[in-house]
């Protein structure tokens, strides 16, 4: 029962988080004012697990932002090397 539990925190911790993923996208596309509480948020919640990716994939001569791609397509993995552990 604790670890339905635990999987199914998981399974919602890690669903939000690609959300904000995706939010954070499509707020890339739209003039947001970069002080809204929501926008803010957003962005302090997402930078941490995007920042890496960032680093690892450099933007030079794209134009297009990969990193939430890949940061979704890691999140998939770690998600279920977790739900194995579990």
């Amino acid at each position: 029962m604790l670890t339905d539990t635990l999987e199914q925190v998981v399974r919602i911790a890690f669903e939000v988080l690609r959300w904000l993923i995706i939010a954070r996208i499509l707020l890339s596309w739209v003039r947001t004012d970069p002080y809204h509480p929501i926008v803010r948020f957003i962005h302090e919640i997402t930078e941490p697990v995007l920042a890496p990716f960032r680093r690892i994939i450099p933007r030079g001569t794209m134009p297009i932002d990969f990193s939430p791609i890949i940061a979704i397509l890691a999140l998939e993995l770690l998600e279920s090397l977790l739900l194995k552990l579990l």
